[in-house]
């Protein structure tokens, strides 16, 4: 029996801690992997949910003290609201044409050509 615990090199009843060690980091490994997948899973699906959504800001122009306008498109619309506080109004739905443009046909000027 002496042999035997010699040719092992271990006592009968004593414990190794490298096996442990590595057996605990591979599972923290594993763990952190799983954790990186769902979150670039979860990255993924909120992408493409934003990228299929009927609602996109295009443009947002601070007019002070919290009032703004705001080019939206929604379901192939374009819509120009103001917003302030607790209300949000539709000024005008704009079409395929440039904000600029529109501006500029609103303001009476001539529109820039760059």
């Amino acid at each position: 029996m002496i042999d035997a615990v010699v040719a092992q090199g271990t006592l009968p009843g004593a414990t190794s801690l490298v096996p442990d060690a590595w057996r605990m980091a591979a599972g923290f490994f594993v763990v952190l992997a799983l954790l990186a997948l769902c979150a670039w899973m979860l990255k993924r699906t909120v992408a493409a949910r934003r990228a299929a959504g009927s609602m996109h800001v295009e443009t947002a122009l601070s007019l002070g003290e919290r009032r703004s306008l705001v080019i939206v498109t929604v379901e192939g619309r374009r819509l120009l609201l103001g917003t302030a506080p607790n209300y949000v109004s539709l000024v005008t739905e704009l079409g395929t044409a440039s904000f600029d443009k529109a501006l500029a046909t609103a303001a009476g000027t001539p529109e820039k050509t760059s």
